[in-house]
C-alpha cells in the first residue's frame, strides 16, 4: 500500500519502497544514494507495536458497538443504521492493520498478489467508509435539529431511506478506493516482495491520489462538519433543555477531535504531493517526510478507536446496553462491577437525600 500509500498507507513505503530513484547531487555528475535506513529501522520497531495497539483497542470498541446494534436491532433508527456502518467501516480498516504490521516488521510482503489487492481494498474501503459515514451522520443531525419542522426531512427520514443512503455511501467508498486497489501490486524488488501502488509512468495518477486523500479525507468532511454544527449550535443554545450545554460540548469535541487527528496526516500528505511535483526535492526532505508520515499516520489511525466513544458510548442508553451485554458475556467480572456501582449509587443517593433533609431543616429553623 504504498501510495505509496505514501500517501496513505503504505508508507511502509518507508520499509518497502525502492528508494533507488532518490539521489542527491554531490560533486559534478556524481550521485549518492539517499539513505533511509534509519527511517526503515525506526519503522520496523515503532509501527508494528502501535498498529497492534490500535488494532486491539479499536477492534474491541467497534466490535462492541456492532454487537449492541445487532442484538437490539428492533430498536434501530436512522442514527443506529449510520452508527452500525461507521463501526463496520472502522473494523474493515482495522482488519488490514495486522497485515501491514507484519509487512513492515519483516520488510517483505509474504501474503501473495491476491491478498495485496484484498488488504488494500479493506484498508481503503474502511478509510473512506469511516469518513463518509461520519459525514452522513453529521448531515442527519443537521436535518433533525435545524429542519425539525420541515415536512420534507421528516417524511423521508426512515430506516429504509438510511439503508439506501448506506448503500450509496459504500458505492462511493468503493469508487474512491478503486484506483488504489487496481494499481496495487505485489512484486519482487531487490530480492524481497513488496505490496504497493504501481501507477503507470508518465501519468498523473500518483499526484491525483494525493489530492484525493486531501479533498475527500479532510477538506470535504471538515467543511460539512463546520457548516452543519455551526447551524446546530445556535438552535441547541436557544432550547430550554438542561442538556443543551452537554450537547454543545459534544459537538465541539467531535469537530476538534477530527481536526486534531486528521490535519497533521493530511498536511504531510500535501507536502508529499509537493515533493512529487518537484518542490522540496532533496534527500533531507525525503527522509523527514517519511519519518513524519510514521507519526502522523499512527495518530490518524487512532481516530477509529475514538469513534465508538464519541458516537456511541457517550449516550446513557447505549452505555447501558453495552454494559448489559458485557455482563452477559463476563458475569464474574461485570456482575461484581454492577454490585459495586449499585452500592456506590445507593450511597450517593442516600447522601444527597440526607443533605437535602439537613438543608430543609435549616430553612425551617
Amino acid at each position: 500500500m504504498s501510495l505509496t500509500f505514501s500517501s496513505s498507507m503504505t508508507h511502509f513505503s518507508n520499509a518497502t519502497e525502492d528508494y533507488s530513484a532518490y539521489y542527491s547531487l554531490t560533486n559534478g555528475n556524481e550521485h549518492e544514494l539517499c539513505s533511509v535506513n534509519h527511517v526503515r529501522n525506526f519503522g520496523q520497531v515503532f509501527l508494528p507495536t502501535l498498529y497492534s495497539i490500535v488494532f486491539i483497542v479499536g477492534f474491541i470498541g467497534n466490535g462492541l458497538v456492532l454487537c449492541v446494534l445487532v442484538k437490539y436491532h428492533n430498536r434501530s433508527n436512522v442514527t443506529d443504521v449510520c452508527l452500525f456502518n461507521l463501526a463496520l467501516a472502522d473494523l474493515l480498516f482495522l482488519i488490514s492493520l495486522p497485515f501491514w504490521a507484519h509487512y513492515v516488521a519483516i520488510n517483505q510482503w509474504t501474503f501473495g498478489s491476491i491478498m495485496c489487492h484484498a488488504v488494500t481494498a479493506l484498508y481503503m474501503m474502511g478509510f473512506y467508509g469511516s469518513i463518509f459515514f461520519m459525514i452522513l451522520m453529521t448531515i442527519d443531525r443537521y436535518a433533525v435539529i435545524v429542519h425539525a419542522h420541515t415536512s420534507l426531512f421528516s417524511k423521508y427520514r426512515s430506516v429504509k431511506t438510511a439503508t439506501a443512503m448506506t448503500f450509496f455511501m459504500w458505492v462511493i467508498s468503493l469508487g474512491a478506493s478503486l484506483p488504489s486497489i487496481i494499481f496495487s501490486e505485489a512484486k519482487n524488488e531487490t530480492g524481497s516482495l513488496t505490496c504497493k501502488q504501481e501507477y503507470p509512468k508518465d501519468t498523473q495518477w500518483n499526484k491525483v491520489s494525493y489530492m484525493e486523500l486531501n479533498i475527500l479525507g479532510l477538506i470535504i468532511p471538515l467543511s460539512v462538519m463546520v457548516f452543519c454544527y455551526s447551524r446546530i449550535i445556535p438552535v441547541l443554545i436557544n432550547m430550554k433543555s438542561q442538556k443543551r450545554h452537554k450537547a454543545v460540548r459534544l459537538i465541539l469535541v467531535l469537530v476538534s477531535v477530527f481536526f486534531l487527528f486528521w490535519t497533521p496526516y493530511n498536511f504531510v500528505i500535501f507536502l508529499k504531493f509537493l515533493h512529487h511535483t518537484g518542490y522540496m526535492n532533496t534527500c533531507e526532505w525525503h527522509q523527514n517526510l517519511n519519518m513524519a508520515m510514521q507519526w502522523v499516520e499512527t495518530i490518524a489511525f487512532c481516530h477509529c478507536c475514538i469513534n465508538p466513544i464519541i458516537y456511541a458510548f457517550v449516550g446513557q442508553k447505549f452505555r447501558n446496553l453495552a454494559f448489559k451485554i458485557l455482563k452477559e458475556w463476563f458475569p464474574v467480572c461485570f456482575g461484581r462491577c454492577t454490585i459495586i456501582i449499585s452500592e456506590f449509587s445507593e450511597r450517593r443517593r442516600s447522601s444527597m437525600l440526607s443533605r437535602s433533609s439537613e438543608i430543609s431543616t435549616t430553612k425551617i429553623v
